[in-house]
């Protein structure tokens, strides 16, 4: 790519910045947030601007690249906050001691929800959880030793399952 396409997308990167910064803010709903992924956007636009292609849409390219730091952020979030331990007899998680609920009330749904997942087999609860979680299909299946299509129907007959015992909760 010459260096004259590139001083011009990098022109069109800084122009496109208060597009970035509201779409950013549409994903975070925090204006400190909006920034730091905005900037982190364009520190990895910069660093990748030679696999972009003449034929692309440059702002669609940029607002995918922001989407996606912003997906693996919380998917690292949730991760961080959340550690699975896999034993020879069933699955534990180590939650933080701040459930985030102001009320015993609020968190009586999160007892009913988890009542019902620990009502599951392990074949079903382990690879739903992860899901839950934010694992992503074939992370879950290399980490279980599993078919992608086996858990795929697992998760699927859990979150169906689910949706059944919960449909009249209120």
């Amino acid at each position: 790519m010459s260096s004259k396409i590139k001083k011009s997308l990098r022109q069109n990167l800084v122009e496109l910045q208060p597009n970035m910064l509201s779409f950013a803010m549409t994903l975070t709903a925090n204006r400190n947030d909006a920034r730091d992924l905005t900037q982190e956007t364009t520190l990895k636009a910069l660093t990748n601007i030679d696999k972009f292609y003449n034929n692309m849409n440059f702002k669609g390219w940029i607002f995918t690249i922001m989407h996606n730091i912003f997906v693996n952020n919380y998917r690292r979030a949730i991760r961080i906050q959340t550690i699975i331990h896999l034993t020879d007899n069933s699955q534990f998680l180590d939650l933080p001691q701040e459930s985030g609920f102001e009320s015993p009330e609020s968190s009586f749904s999160i007892t009913e929800i988890n009542g019902i997942l620990n009502s599951f087999s392990d074949e079903y609860k382990v690879p739903f959880s992860m899901h839950l979680l934010g694992y992503k299909y074939e992370e879950i299946a290399k980490q279980l030793k599993l078919p992608l299509g086996t858990v795929k129907c697992r998760i699927f007959y859990a979150r169906k399952r689910s949706q059944e015992l919960l449909k009249d909760y209120k």
